[in-house]
């Protein structure tokens, strides 16, 4: 059995709705995750859905189509998750116009929800 060095913190609904992390066009702020972006956007998608939580190759459907309804529901999933205002239009045309942006805000933001687990305090028997 493998330990866990991260677990999500707890979501939490309030009737009060959170910002992203990020700006949708806030993807150059991270040089790593920009140039993964610039030279491999579906890979890093496939990485991220596999950190959200679904299957791994699910962004491959996106790669042959205009319209990008995986991209799509992954940030509307994200921003429900974690209680994030916006709206399935503004999803749609961020989806539609710059996946790329979408999926590294959908990064920073899961990587802005985790919080770091002490291990050192679990007793193994």
């Amino acid at each position: 059995m493998l330990p866990v060095s991260m677990q999500p913190r707890a979501l939490i609904m309030s009737s009060d709705e959170a910002d992203w992390a990020s700006e949708i066009c806030d993807c150059c702020h991270d040089a790593k995750q920009c140039c993964c972006l610039f030279w491999c956007c579906p890979c890093f998608a496939c990485k991220t859905t596999k950190e959200f939580g679904q299957c791994v190759c699910l962004p491959l459907l996106d790669v042959f189509s205009c319209f990008r309804p995986i991209t799509m529901s992954t940030r509307t999933s994200v921003r429900h998750r974690y209680g994030i205002r916006g709206s399935l239009c503004r999803d749609c045309l961020c989806a539609t116009f710059c996946p790329a942006c979408v999926w590294s805000q959908i990064s920073t933001e899961m990587k802005d929800k985790m919080i770091p687990t002490m291990l050192s305090d679990i007793i193994q028997y």
